[in-house]
């Protein structure tokens, strides 16, 4: 009997150990960071992917970061839980690739843009209405004035109403207006230069970054991350962060 209860209490606790460990492996979630670029490609690429390894850390969460698009398969993505968009650019998948992202995002999976993810895969609509809207064009680097428009999001949680912010500004086209803009670009803070005689501002409404859900998934996008040091400024990777959260684990917003 004694015996029994030994070998009973051992199994026990050998499982208990083994769903421990299984979990200190993947976390919270788990996280595939893809930086693939057929187009421009930003220094701060490997800044980025740092950034986001050493966060998983931090924030008990797991990731894999690669370039070969040839994990957008089925059986692969399977096991994550969001795809991060690390400043990709151009054209990066193939159809069946495209296919195999699309079903894991109606597979109520996450999606997250970072910087020149809307530079990317101009001539698939599903892509830019999930992301958002399209690259059109942005001014020199500098300095300006975010208005943190929405406060109740894991992403601007910590934010003040107002964050002075150095990056290259982008500007859109296409832009999706049924998400939900956390972030706007003060156009009266910086000079947003002009192209063919004509203002390269967008207006009023300047979205940097905004949420929605679409086709089933969660999606959340910041324009912010041009710059290297971006990637060692904690508000910045506080706001991705909590866009991560969000789009992995799909709490509610309150």
């Amino acid at each position: 009997m004694r015996k029994s209860v030994l070998i009973g209490s051992f199994f026990l606790i050998t499982t208990l150990l083994l769903a421990g460990q299984s979990f200190a492996q993947r976390g919270q979630f788990k996280a595939l960071i893809f930086s693939k670029t057929q187009g421009f490609r930003h220094q701060s690429i490997p800044n980025a992917v740092k950034a986001l390894k050493d966060m998983a850390k931090t924030r008990v969460f797991s990731v894999y970061a690669t370039e070969d698009a040839t994990v957008f398969n089925d059986e692969f993505l399977k096991d994550y839980d969001v795809i991060i968009m690390a400043s990709t650019t151009g054209e990066i998948l193939s159809d069946g690739q495209k296919e195999a992202f699309q079903r894991f995002v109606q597979n109520g999976k996450g999606v997250v843009g970072i910087h020149s993810a809307t530079d990317t895969e101009y001539d698939w609509k599903w892509y830019t209405k999930l992301i958002g809207g399209q690259f059109m064009h942005h001014p020199a680097q500098q300095t300006a004035r975010l208005n943190v428009v929405d406060r109740n999001h894991p992403a601007t949680y910590h934010l003040n109403e107002k964050w002075l912010w150095t990056d290259e500004w982008y500007a859109f086209k296409n832009f999706n207006e049924e998400v939900h803009i956390l972030l706007q670009l003060d156009e009266t803070s910086y000079e947003p230069g002009s192209r063919d005689g004509k203002s390269m501002a967008m207006g009023e409404v300047h979205p940097m970054s905004w949420y929605h859900e679409y086709d089933g998934g969660r999606v959340f996008y910041t324009a912010l991350g041009h710059v290297e040091a971006a990637y060692e400024d904690d508000d910045f990777l506080d706001h991705v962060y909590g866009g991560i959260w969000w789009a992995a684990m799909g709490y509610p917003i309150q």
